[in-house]
C-alpha cells in the first residue's frame, strides 16, 4: 500500500475550510485534519497554496460575505456572524482591505440582478395567481370522509 503525497493531506484541510468556513475553525483543527503538527502544517500550507491557513480561511469567509451582500438584504452584522466572524469592526476593516470598499458601499455598488431583470407582466400575473381549486372546495359542500 502506498502512502498519499503530503499535498493530499493539505487538501483535506483546505476542503475542510471550504466546507465549514462558517464554523469556528482554528488552525489547529485544520492541522489535525491534515494529520500534521501546527507549525509544520502552516509552513507546508503556505508553500503549497501561497498563503497561511488563517489567510485562506479569512479570504473564503470574505468571499462568501461579498456574495451574501450582493444576493440578500441581510444586515452587515448578520452577514458577519453568518460567515463565522465574531467582530463587526474586524469584519468591516478586513472586507475593506480585500475589496477596496466597506460592506455597505460594496452592497450599494453591486445591486441585486433583479433590479435589472425585466420580467413580462404576463409572467408576473401567471406566477402570482393562486393555485387552482376545485369547485367543491370553494363552496364548502365537499363530502366528508367517514
Amino acid at each position: 500500500m502506498t502512502s498519499l503525497p503530503p499535498s493530499r493531506h493539505l487538501l483535506r484541510a483546505k476542503d475542510m475550510a471550504d466546507a465549514r468556513y462558517a464554523e469556528p475553525i482554528r488552525v489547529d483543527d485544520m492541522a489535525a485534519a491534515a494529520g500534521l503538527s501546527r507549525a509544520h502544517f502552516i509552513r507546508a500550507f503556505r508553500k503549497a497554496f501561497g498563503e497561511t491557513p488563517h489567510q485562506y480561511l479569512l479570504t473564503r469567509r470574505l468571499e462568501r460575505a461579498a456574495s451574501l451582500l450582493r444576493r440578500t438584504d441581510r444586515t452587515v452584522t448578520d452577514i458577519c456572524y453568518l460567515v463565522g466572524l465574531e467582530s463587526v469592526g474586524s469584519f468591516t476593516s478586513s472586507f475593506t482591505r480585500i475589496h477596496g470598499m466597506s460592506p455597505t458601499a460594496y452592497r450599494a455598488a453591486h445591486p441585486p440582478a433583479q433590479t435589472f431583470a425585466r420580467v413580462p407582466a404576463c409572467v408576473v400575473r401567471a406566477n402570482a395567481r393562486p393555485a387552482n381549486r376545485t369547485f367543491r372546495e370553494d363552496d364548502g359542500t365537499a363530502p366528508s370522509v367517514p
